[in-house]
């Protein structure tokens, strides 16, 4: 045992997890996936190419709406080679060091993600509360400087937990139950004591998805009640359907993301169907997460005439 604790990380090979019991239909289950990725890419590729050639659409909300894609970009790619490999190869295996890139990536995507939704909701707020200083207030600069900032937050927050976890020794099973690496998926096949590190990866989901969920709703309630106090009030109702979209988006993002966590961190017994439902509802929204910019864009149109016309 202390041959298999002093085994260099760089050394070690998981395997990844398909579907368990239907390996021999995972060529089939393919074809869905496949298509989900297809659409996740190019939809994604055709926004942010609109976004660029167009001089029109070079506003803060488009601008908010490329990062979203790009977001959505990063995190199909991210798990697209392990996911289809296993499907199409039965290509398991997976060095620790490309796991713990994987892994990194896709937490980084989604945090990012995460951090657009609420800079969207914030565009939004301003636009309506306060439209004579919404050119002002989000000037280029400073959407750029959000953008660094989502950059540079979802590296500081991911940063550590990636170097705790490389310090980390594996022994016993290196069977991970996800076809992707996911940070509390990896730590529990740790044989060593994993409380900092699961205190430290809780403490980021509640850091990002806990907080930006909340200001989230909270600008809702303050857009609502701009909404309520404006001479349009016979216009509100459109309105508030395009928030129910927006809110149902955010939705999927972090129930999803919060559900398979807990699940990883705390779930005593195992449920194996109901964890593999849990994991690949996870996978498919973040690859359905493509809608979000069709939604968003259609919505941010919505209250451009719900607000700004005949004004």
């Amino acid at each position: 045992m202390s041959t298999l604790q002093n085994t260099s990380s760089s050394s070690i090979i998981f395997l990844l997890t398909g579907v368990p019991g239907l390996e021999a239909y995972h060529t089939w289950i393919s074809i869905p996936f496949c298509l989900l990725y297809t659409t996740a890419l190019s939809g994604n590729s055709l926004i942010l190419f609109a976004i660029i050639t167009q001089p029109s659409l070079h506003e803060p909300m488009y601008y908010f709406l490329s990062m979203l894609s790009t977001a959505d970009l990063g995190l199909s790619i991210s798990t697209l080679a392990t996911m289809l490999g296993i499907f199409w190869f039965n290509a398991r295996e997976i060095s620790f060091n490309a796991c713990l890139s994987q892994m990194f990536f896709i937490q980084l995507f989604t945090v990012m993600e995460s951090s657009v939704l609420l800079a969207m909701a914030f565009d939004r707020y301003v636009a309506i509360s306060n439209p004579l200083r919404y050119a002002t207030v989000l000037t280029d600069l400073k959407v750029v400087a959000i953008g660094a900032a989502m950059v540079a937050r979802g590296t500081l927050i991911q940063t550590p937990l990636a170097v705790l976890l490389k310090r980390l020794s594996f022994c016993s099973s290196h069977v991970l139950r996800h076809s992707y690496c996911f940070h509390p998926d990896v730590m529990k096949l740790s044989c060593t004591d994993t409380r900092v590190n699961s205190a430290l990866g809780l403490t980021a989901l509640i850091s990002t998805a806990g907080v930006d969920s909340v200001f989230i709703l909270l600008s809702y309630v303050l857009i609502i009640h701009s909404v309520l106090c404006t001479a349009f009030r016979e216009r509100w109702e459109k309105v508030l359907g395009a928030f129910i979209s927006h809110l149902r988006a955010a939705a999927i993002l972090y129930n999803c993301n919060t559900s398979l966590s807990l699940v990883q961190r705390f779930g005593k017994h195992d449920a194996p169907i109901l964890y593999i439902f849990i994991c690949h509802i996870h996978l498919v929204s973040s690859i359905g997460s493509i809608m979000n910019p069709v939604i968003f864009n259609s919505n941010i149109h919505t209250l451009k005439k719900a607000y700004f016309t005949e004004t």
